[in-house]
């Protein structure tokens, strides 16, 4: 249902005067829920492509994105090929969502909560998704829910599929380390502000 064989439309590089609305949002969200949204800016254009660059757009099924804000991932992703027919984003903000309904008419758009990820998804998706792409603020969260997080994703998409979550902070937002998970990070993006790196965590599949 969420697939398409047509090419994903291209968006338009946002204007300088969009880039400041969008950031005045996130500073007002960010000032009214700070433990919800977690930033006071979007991603960077830098940042964006680089959580895009681990979706392969070539793999069956929709691409789940958490916390989508103002949407720099989701221009990312199409861009890097996913169809917007294929994107299910799930923000909380409502204004957000608003916005994003704008940007992205053919995307799939929830607002709901991401922490609860089964009972938001529940009857949405009718295949294995492809990518979880994650800007959820997770060291608002204890370690449980953070893990419960990322098994919830993992059930949902194709075994090995990648769930892909980006940190301000210098450790890992879920253990590098585990025997259920392999985890790999990209190098530091220093141009982003703050500077941030993104952490890739796919499960263990047995061989």
């Amino acid at each position: 249902m969420l697939q398409s064989s047509q090419r994903p439309t291209a968006r338009k590089i946002p204007l300088k005067k969009d880039r400041f609305e969008d950031e005045a949002r996130f500073l007002r969200s960010w000032l009214e829920r700070p433990l919800v949204i977690g930033a006071v800016t979007p991603s960077g254009k830098i940042l964006a492509r680089t959580m895009a660059s681990y979706v392969d757009p070539r793999i069956p099924g929709p691409v789940v994105e958490l916390g989508p804000g103002t949407g720099p991932v989701t221009d990312a992703l199409i861009r890097r090929g996913v169809a917007q027919e294929r994107l299910v984003l799930i923000e909380y903000n409502p204004d957000f969502c608003r916005l994003l309904k704008r940007r992205f008419p053919k995307a799939t758009i929830i607002q709901g909560d991401a922490y609860d990820l089964k009972e938001t998804l529940s009857g949405i998706l009718t295949e294995p998704a492809a990518a979880t792409v994650s800007s959820l603020p997770l060291f608002t969260k204890p370690m449980d829910q953070r893990l419960d997080l990322l098994e919830a994703a993992q059930e949902l998409m194709h075994p090995g599929a990648p769930f892909i979550q980006f940190t301000y902070a210098v450790v890992p937002p879920i253990p590098a380390r585990s025997q259920t998970y392999k985890a790999r990070a990209s190098n530091r993006i220093w141009r982003n502000l703050p500077p941030a790196r993104v952490w890739v965590y796919n499960k263990v599949t047995s061989p």
